[in-house]
């Protein structure tokens, strides 16, 4: 069945509602020191809208990475609470963070790209 015109449209202004204050809170209010080299990119929320993916990119390496994913999962709680309050939400979708690791997939693929040029000349 597909998803109707004005539900897509709602779930959209939802989910970047969503990326805006989630953005919001991590950057500026948390006060986490592993939170800091951490960047909301995308906010994925499927039409049930029951759990939300939350991409996060991460200046530095994996082990950065690793950390500032526990010191999100540890302010879920935290997070779901002010979206509620912020956004007049009944219900706050489950949070799912994730490392966006896109802009280094770019980077090797633009990498491999280079060396398939160079071999043809």
């Amino acid at each position: 069945m597909p998803e109707q015109r004005g539900s897509k449209h709602l779930r959209e202004r939802r989910t970047e509602a969503l990326r805006e204050e989630i953005s919001t809170i991590v950057e500026g209010e948390l006060s986490d020191p592993r939170l800091a080299p951490c960047t909301v990119t995308e906010v994925s929320l499927p039409p049930g809208g029951k759990a939300a993916r939350i991409f996060v990119q991460v200046q530095g390496d994996d082990d950065q990475a690793a950390a500032a994913l526990k010191g999100l999962n540890a302010a879920k709680g935290y997070l779901r609470r002010e979206l509620i309050e912020r956004l007049g939400l009944r219900h706050c979708p489950e949070l799912i963070f994730q490392i966006d690791r896109s802009q280094q997939y770019s980077q090797r693929i633009d990498e491999l790209l280079g060396r398939t040029k160079r071999r043809k000349r």
